[in-house]
């Protein structure tokens, strides 16, 4: 079986390797640059609570090392005070805190990650220009020192904002042009808040503008952005600096000692491509979405393409998969980014002036500023981490479905869960392996022998139910859920999405909820006539069957292809 091929080598390409590795799939990165990032301290990332765990899950050590979980929140309009939120991580009380990170920290640390596993090749100085697909695979073509073709299983296009992926494919990319315009500086400083973030909304000095943001990094250093006129005169070096230094005095009586490590003035922009999927070749992060305006990530959104991506494509390669998994992500995750840009699109009228009578009405600021927080902090429509309702994988309704504290398609809560060997861990730790999980409630679990409760009850009869499912399964046991009643049994995907929940042990419907998540029985390989978008699955005769992952490769097989002007070209 050929290798996933993943254009592009940024945070999101590199995770994705990473993610198909860890469910036992081989994967070729193809990286334009030569391997080494460039420190760029201005240019960082503000990661979720579910993505952070997630590129945490992935070995990336960095975060830990060079990330900053902010200690609090404040929000200042002019000379007062409006809001003062503290933030904390699961257990310590308060508002989840958002971890922030160079970039180039970042990608670092998943290149270290990747160094450390056999199913990754990373080539560098490999520039894709041609792909062709067919009913087994795809082929792909890079130029430079190193040209050759390379044969995949699959091609995703992790090859950002202008993506040769995209362009290739014909795939149109539509949206809006400078939504908002921003000047940035990374710098050390003490400033009045240690390890707490802030928005600042038209403060009251001459030439502070709408907006200042200012987010803490290790080791003392900030950054801080200006909320600039979306198309205003050029920012010279000698300007921003004199817009910093009054930006210093005007939050510190007077302008401290800084030291001065990066700047610079970015355009954001909203698009979002029309499909995501072409036969074998799929788009994620920059490639597929561009976001960023009022406080949205777009990294966040990337991150969580490829925690949706990676484990359906590991079904295909292993099993194979049906033709409505693999459209699924498309459906999911296109869906939950489209929702985004409308949040930000909708709001962006009100908080930036242009809202006609509602920015008059009573309480209109208030909202403003909850708007503004959500986007920051990842709460509600605007942050908040997407859920699936209405997913084409959604389970057909049963009578024994059971409500629980988690909505069907939203991301379960991370409890301490057992294992039927005795292994004790987070229900996340377990999440990303290509299994469905099978939890269990079941109160007492904790202080009773393991023997006992393996053999007691209803564990025997959910055990065969897990053993008999259509995909692979784990099944764990936990003493308590939010919201759920002792004998719950809940169906997660290896996303970490809840799929539902029953009340007690019902194998019929386990199992047909179960087989709605791999979108029903895998198809017969289809030409490159078939599938949504002209594709198909490679599953069929030849692709693995079950039990664990087999033996990879880490070379990947380049192959010239039967008809050169059957090949897509780029100049």
């Amino acid at each position: 079986m050929d290798p996933v091929i993943v254009v592009g080598a940024g945070p999101v390409g590199l995770a994705l390797s990473l993610a198909l590795a860890a469910q036992g799939v081989p994967s070729v990165v193809l990286d334009e640059s030569t391997g080494a990032d460039e420190p760029r301290p201005a240019r960082t990332a503000v990661l979720r609570p579910d993505t952070a765990a997630l590129l945490t899950r992935l070995g990336c050590t960095t975060l830990g090392d060079e990330g900053v979980r902010w200690a609090g929140w404040r929000l200042m309009r002019r000379k007062q005070l409006v809001r003062e939120l503290p933030l904390g991580t699961a257990g310590e009380g308060g508002a989840p805190a958002p971890l922030h990170i160079p970039q180039h920290a970042l990608s670092r640390g998943l290149r270290a990650a990747i160094a450390e596993e056999e199913l990754i090749q990373v080539v560098t100085g490999s520039r894709l220009d041609a792909l062709e697909q067919d009913g087994h695979g795809i082929t792909a073509h890079t130029r430079g020192p190193g040209a050759t073709w390379w044969r995949g299983s699959h091609l995703v296009g992790c090859d950002g904002a202008r993506s040769t992926v995209r362009k290739l494919l014909g795939i149109r990319f539509t949206g809006r042009t400078a939504v908002e315009r921003h000047a940035v500086a990374a710098l050390r400083a003490e400033l009045p808040w240690p390890g707490e973030a802030l928005l600042h909304r038209r403060p009251p000095w001459q030439g502070g503008g709408e907006e200042i943001s200012a987010r803490p990094l290790a080791g003392g250093a900030w950054r801080i952005d200006w909320l600039l006129p979306a198309r205003g005169e050029l920012v010279t070096p000698d300007a921003l600096v004199a817009r910093l230094r009054d930006t210093l005095a005007g939050w510190c009586g007077e302008t401290p000692p800084y030291e001065l490590l990066d700047t610079g003035v970015y355009t954001l922009h909203h698009r979002l491509a029309r499909r995501w999927r072409a036969g074998r070749a799929f788009l994620a992060g920059d490639a597929a979405h561009l976001l960023g305006a009022v406080g949205t990530q777009g990294l966040d959104e990337g991150v969580r393409d490829i925690g949706n991506l990676a484990w359906k494509l590991a079904e295909d390669w292993h099993r194979g998969a049906s033709e409505t998994l693999l459209d699924s992500y498309q459906a999911e995750r296109r869906t939950a980014v489209a929702a985004r840009l409308r949040a930000a699109d909708q709001s962006l009228p009100i908080l930036r002036g242009g809202g006609g009578l509602r920015t008059y009405m009573p309480g209109a600021t208030r909202g403003h500023d909850t708007l503004l927080a959500d986007g920051h902090l990842g709460n509600g429509p605007l942050g908040a981490p997407p859920g699936y309702p209405h997913s084409p994988l959604a389970p057909p309704p049963a009578a024994s479905q059971t409500a629980v504290g988690t909505r069907p398609g939203a991301l379960v809560d991370d409890v301490r869960v057992t294992a039927p060997d005795g292994t004790t861990t987070r229900l996340g730790a377990r999440l990303g392996r290509g299994r469905l999980l099978v939890v269990l409630v079941a109160p007492g679990t904790g202080v009773w022998d393991r023997r006992h409760w393996l053999t007691a009850g209803v564990m025997p009869r959910l055990a065969e139910a897990v053993a008999a499912l259509p995909v692979r399964s784990e099944l764990l046991v936990t003493e308590a859920y939010p919201g759920a009643s002792a004998h719950s049994v809940l169906l997660v995907r290896p996303d970490g999405h809840l799929v539902t929940a029953f009340g007690g042990v019902r194998p019929a419907d386990l199992y047909a909820a179960a087989d709605a998540v791999r979108g029903g029985a895998p198809q017969a390989a289809l030409g490159p006539g078939g599938g949504a978008d002209g594709g198909a699955s490679p599953g069929g005769a030849g692709a693995p069957g079950g039990g664990d992952p087999p033996a990879a490769h880490t070379v990947p097989r380049p192959n010239a292809p039967a008809s050169p002007d059957r090949i897509a070209n780029i100049n």
